[in-house]
């Protein structure tokens, strides 16, 4: 069964001679524990599909289901609890709040998720996971670019979602940096199920990658599915 369908989903914003179609009638399904990349030029609509699968935006024609709902037959508090509790977000400006520590930031998903149990022991144990072990007090500012992107893989992966949606996650960081984030979301994709989707343009990530889809101007260009690809 597929974890994310997207069925002939289109969305268009402005009106009249204003009206930018983003995304044209695509269908696509991603099957639980793939490893996938969104590929495309800048405007090709990568970002655009993965708001509409994140939940953060409706379609304008089409549909979406994401682990067995339609998209359009839930209401805004259905939708941020499905996000809160099945969907974790990797953003390239990382996004943590400037006030809280490490765990705190990474609390935040546990709390929103309304996880029950020691949370910060559990904010503790996935910052140790990917190397932050001994940083977990630190404020965003007292870590490195490639620190914080840690802190929000841990934050994103705390709560076990089902999705984590990757939008541009290396774009701010050095290869180095880069790398050793893309080695912890694969270590994590291996060992607990978990659907990676990017958008990126970085051959860093594609290289890694089990599937590459290509949009272009808003189409499906190109759908590859790579030797290893998605666990079913």
């Amino acid at each position: 069964m597929a974890l994310v369908e997207l069925k002939n989903a289109a969305k268009i914003y402005g009106s009249g001679v204003a009206e930018v179609k983003a995304l044209h009638g695509v269908t696509l399904d991603f099957k639980p524990g793939e490893f996938t990349v969104i590929s495309g030029p800048s405007g090709s609509g990568k970002t655009t599909m993965l708001n509409l699968v994140g939940c953060l935006d409706v379609p304008s024609e089409g549909t979406v289901f994401v682990d067995g709902k339609n998209l359009a037959d839930l209401n805004d508090r259905a939708k941020a609890r499905l996000r809160a509790e099945k969907i974790g977000f990797i953003f390239q400006s990382f996004n943590l709040v400037p006030v809280l520590s490490a765990a705190e930031n990474v609390e935040t998903a546990l709390h929103l998720a309304g996880t029950p149990g020691d949370r910060r022991a559990m904010a503790v144990d996935m910052l140790t996971k990917v190397g932050l072990g001994d940083l977990v007090d630190r404020r965003p500012n007292q870590l490195s670019g490639g620190q914080q992107q840690r802190v929000a893989v841990a934050r994103a992966l705390v709560k076990g979602p089902s999705l984590v949606i990757a939008d541009e996650p290396t774009a701010n960081l050095d290869s180095v940096s880069g790398n050793q984030i893309l080695d912890i979301m694969k270590k994590m994709n291996e060992e607990m199920g978990v659907t990676f989707l990017f958008s990126t343009h970085d051959p860093m990530v594609m290289e890694r990658a089990r599937r590459v889809v290509t949009l272009h101007d808003g189409k499906l260009h190109g759908d590859e599915l790579r030797e290893g690809g998605g666990q079913n």
